[in-house]
């Protein structure tokens, strides 16, 4: 019935306009229980578990995905980007924990209350593009032959890495590109298959089968 909230509303007959929407006039808040603290900046929300954490009060394992009922408030700013800071309550015992944005690192950061366990790796170790940092794109803004010498380090790097896979790519396009002298080939390699079991004696290809049912 929560949906309905906005549209199912009741005019009681001493109801005056002039003293501005419903809410208003009844003393609410449209956002009902949500925004009980809201005189306080906080606003509470429905919050996902971004990762896998472990709780500090009861040492119990909480999955990626399990969402509880948060306190959201903004506690600072990243350049333009609003930083927001959630308290939650562990739903296996009484401990409490918070857990704020991190825009700068595209992340979330654990302040108290739990701890994070640890599935981040090195980028770099499996092949996986790398983010320039803050800095260095700062300077390929302000720096014309910076930018230039950066885009041609790139073209090298794409270079190194592309040409093993552009060629193993070329040798199975060469390989399948003939339908015919694929097929040629896997005829040709049943053949010899079929002729290795013609030439077998009468009784182990009547005993092929019984094998085959008794094993184990």
């Amino acid at each position: 019935m929560g949906e309905r909230k906005g549209t199912n509303m009741y005019y009681p007959p001493d109801y005056d306009p002039r003293r501005g929407g419903l809410n208003k006039s009844q003393g609410t808040h449209a956002l009902r229980e949500r925004a009980r603290k809201l005189h306080l900046g906080i606003l509470i929300i429905r919050f996902e578990m971004p990762y896998n954490i472990w709780c500090e009060g009861c040492q119990n394992h909480i999955g990626m995905g399990v969402r509880y009922n948060a306190e959201k408030k903004k506690v600072g700013m990243y350049y333009t980007t609003p930083v927001y800071q959630f308290r939650m309550k562990c739903h296996l015992c009484d401990n409490h924990f918070e857990i704020k944005t991190d825009p700068g690192n595209l992340d979330y950061e654990i302040i108290s209350g739990a701890r994070r366990q640890e599935r981040r790796w090195d980028p770099t170790q499996n092949g996986q593009v790398v983010p320039d940092d803050k800095a260095t794109i700062q300077k390929l803004y302000s720096d014309p032959m910076f930018k230039l010498e950066h885009g041609t380090e790139d073209k090298e790097k794409s270079l190194a890495t592309g040409k093993p896979r552009i060629e193993a790519l070329a040798k199975v396009q060469d390989r399948v590109k003939d339908d015919y002298l694929a097929n040629r080939a896997l005829r040709d390699e049943m053949r010899v298959v079929r002729k290795a079991k013609k030439a077998q004696s009468p009784w182990t290809m009547l005993l092929e089968p019984r094998l085959l049912w008794t094993s184990p």
